[in-house]
């Protein structure tokens, strides 16, 4: 079965979140933003050992830790979308910008499509591309746990902005109401920030897209 484990890193807070294969104990790290100790002792306390760094997207608070992470330990870099190279390319200014450490630029060693899989261990995600707060912006779902990593497009009680570079409003509303509701109400979604919540709760009570 598929486990994870939430560990918010930088100073925004983000939700990294640890998954592995419990038959294999092999894992994958998404948005892996920064505070990169913390994350690597977090997998060895759990016994798991990182195979690949998944990306959501491209914000400096996801993407931050991710070229020094994949050289240190050798990992793969699966995803985003290739819309989000942009964001990629100024990461070293974003750093600057927020005052983060250094980020360095890198190419993903896979780009993710709608409709793609990834998988760690045994356990097998689904893919799905979400443009509207990033062109690129993918989400991880794996339905045989009833979950889903959705980066920044949801969050409990809210979604994510759209006044960044290439955001759109009407595209994050259709990710959200085409690509995630179908998921089901009784999937739980990890946000990129915040508390966990379910779909079903966001379609009841979300003031942003309740009663889509």
């Amino acid at each position: 079965m598929l486990q994870y484990h939430t560990i918010p890193v930088t100073a925004f807070q983000q939700n990294c979140s640890l998954v592995w294969c419990d038959q294999t104990l092999e894992g994958a790290v998404i948005d892996p933003g920064g505070d990169l100790e913390r994350i690597e002792a977090e997998a060895a306390r759990l016994g798991v050992t990182l195979k690949a760094i998944w990306l959501t997207h491209a914000h400096i608070d996801h993407a931050g830790g991710t070229g020094e992470l994949a050289e240190r330990l050798s990992l793969p870099i699966i995803g985003p979308h290739r819309g989000d190279q942009f964001w990629i390319d100024g990461l070293p200014q974003q750093s600057a910008m927020f005052g983060f450490p250094p980020a360095r630029a890198f190419v993903p060693t896979r780009w993710l499509e709608d409709g793609d899989t990834v998988q760690v261990g045994r356990e097998t995600l689904q893919v799905r591309h979400t443009p509207g707060h990033t062109p690129g912006h993918v989400v991880f779902h794996a339905p045989q746990a009833r979950r889903a990593f959705v980066g920044d497009v949801l969050f409990a009680g809210s979604i994510g902005r759209t006044d960044f570079p290439q955001g759109d409003h009407q595209q994050l509303i259709d990710s959200i109401t085409g690509r995630l509701w179908p998921m089901g109400d009784d999937t739980v979604f990890i946000p990129g920030h915040g508390p966990e919540s379910s779909f079903g709760a966001e379609r009841r009570s979300n003031p942003f897209v309740g009663g889509t």
